[in-house]
């Protein structure tokens, strides 16, 4: 192969990567102009451009019986997915679970979606290591969810509405359970500004 043809492969590679990389960010449907203050803030947290449902995700409970986000319908899902190998989503947990213990009562619920191929077993023993007392044991072995949520890394945390809709999502760690991210949670079923 000559020097000008290599030259156009990898102009021409460049430019299918660039173009892959801007459709994944138009298609992830955030709001662009909402950028991140810092890592690990609630701050972080980008509003849905537009209300649409959320993806239709299929996953497993403890006992492995297929599991929809639809059982959910009428609260509000704090859906955050994680795995038991990834540091950052580890730190999170102790926090999704006393945030789950908070708003319990008020209709949200925190679905812990695990992608750890070791199946619900893996999840039960991180929450009985953990102390991790009021979230139920969720897992996606076929980590089909991260990419039906377009999640570009873990953890990846989805507030869906009572009526299912995405309504905005975290990428990376954040501090669950203060009074502003309660706040936020809660805020989910508002319309949008």
């Amino acid at each position: 192969m000559t020097t000008v043809w290599r030259w156009v492969v990898i102009v021409l590679v460049g430019v299918i990567v660039a173009a892959a990389t801007f459709a994944v960010y138009m298609l992830s449907g955030l709001n662009d102009e909402e950028i991140p203050g810092k890592l690990g803030s609630i701050d972080n947290f980008i509003v849905a451009r537009e209300i649409k449902p959320a993806p239709l995700l299929t996953f497993l409970d403890e006992e492995g019986t297929k599991v929809t986000l639809e059982k959910f319908r009428g609260k509000i899902v704090v859906l955050n997915l994680w795995a038991t190998w990834c540091t950052p989503c580890v730190a999170e947990m102790p926090m999704l679970d006393r945030l789950q213990q908070q708003l319990e009562g008020v209709g949200v619920v925190v679905v812990a979606l695990s992608i750890d191929r070791g199946g619900p077993e893996v999840v039960r023993e991180f929450f009985d290591e953990h102390e991790i007392e009021h979230l139920a044991v969720y897992v996606d072995p076929t980590m089909r969810a991260q990419n039906d949520v377009s999640a570009i890394g873990l953890p990846t945390t989805i507030i869906i509405d009572r009526e299912g809709n995405d309504r905005g999502r975290i990428v990376g760690p954040a501090e669950w359970d203060d009074a502003e991210a309660a706040d936020l949670v809660l805020k989910a079923s508002a319309p949008l500004e």
